[in-house]
């Protein structure tokens, strides 16, 4: 394990009980009613799967970046958080929703529907100019479905729910979604990892890479499989949570040697660490309703976004 992951799993461990006691009400285990019974059940799967969406995030951005060797690059743009938002999107129309597990599996299918379309498109190639081409076509044919089906919603209520799950958020989450998304986000981090080795060779470029005897058909499978695995279960349980993949590899890039197999572990950390933060501040804020975790990470991605162009402008990155 390198300094940066050491770095974000201590603050994690730091982070982790004093998510359990924060929120609207903060709970002292010494005098608040039932403190054990509220952490086991409502805290823990909450932090938990806050944990499990913030690493998959992060890891799929760090290993994005290396892949196309953009900093600006983000999971949403491959197109799989779009589609996995249009499988949700699909459920909530037809009133599938209100069943526990469809939701969640209409958006898995959603999001291995553009994995899969993504891979028809660009996996005989593996180029990165027409992979990121085809991501693009896919993240805009999802959006307009999407944005398709709001319009043309049955009733206000539906339109009201399809719009809150896209805006996401860990509200009222429990341990069902911890244990179907836990398994796929890591299963989809160990893909990325093993596809570290092939991402740095990448940085010297295509030909060079393939003289090093770099399969980039096989890289580019191992991606597919992995962003679409670790974005796909976090927008099944949670709803869109953007620019956490974008945010996440420029705090850890740093603390590390560069390469892009030494960011994707690292960047799992601290993907999880903002993400828990996130979300523990949102519970805490004095509003009327709680602010939904996906629109406080815009606000404080959006911000960074722009330092980054300007940055490169500047020709510092």
């Amino acid at each position: 394990m390198n300094r940066a992951s050491l770095v974000f799993a201590a603050l994690l461990l730091v982070a982790i009980p004093l998510s359990l006691f924060a929120g609207r009400v903060w709970i002292d285990p010494a005098s608040t009613p039932n403190a054990a019974l509220i952490v086991a059940e409502l805290r823990l799967p909450r932090a938990l799967l806050a944990i499990v969406v913030g690493a998959g995030l992060g890891a799929a951005g760090a290993a994005m970046q290396g892949y196309l060797r953009n900093p600006l690059a983000d999971p949403g743009l491959f197109g799989i958080a779009p589609g996995g938002a249009l499988g949700a999107v699909i459920a909530l129309w037809f009133g599938y929703a209100a069943s526990a597990w469809l939701l969640p599996l209409f958006a898995l299918g959603g999001a291995a529907g553009a994995m899969a379309l993504l891979a028809a498109i660009a996996g005989r190639t593996g180029g990165i100019a027409l992979f990121t081409l085809a991501g693009l076509m896919v993240a805009s044919l999802a959006g307009a479905l999407t944005a398709l089906a709001i319009s043309m919603a049955p009733n206000a209520f539906a339109m009201s729910q399809i719009v809150l799950w896209l805006n996401g958020a860990l509200t009222d989450r429990s341990w069902r979604e911890v244990w179907l998304a836990a398994p796929l986000v890591l299963l989809g981090i160990a893909a990325l990892w093993h596809a570290g080795r092939s991402l740095n060779a990448l940085t010297l470029g295509e030909p060079v890479a393939r003289s090093l005897g770099i399969d980039t058909t096989r890289l580019l499978w191992l991606l597919v499989a992995g962003i679409g695995l670790t974005v796909g279960a976090g927008v099944a349980v949670a709803g869109i949570i953007g620019f956490v993949g974008l945010i996440v590899p420029h705090l850890v890039r740093p603390l590390t040697d560069r390469r892009p197999s030494q960011l994707i572990v690292p960047s799992a950390l601290a993907g999880a660490l903002l993400v828990l933060v996130a979300d523990s501040v949102v519970r805490v804020l004095p509003l009327v309703t709680e602010l939904r975790l996906g629109i406080a990470l815009s606000l404080l991605g959006a911000p960074f976004f722009l330092g980054l162009l300007l940055r490169m402008r500047k020709g510092t990155i």
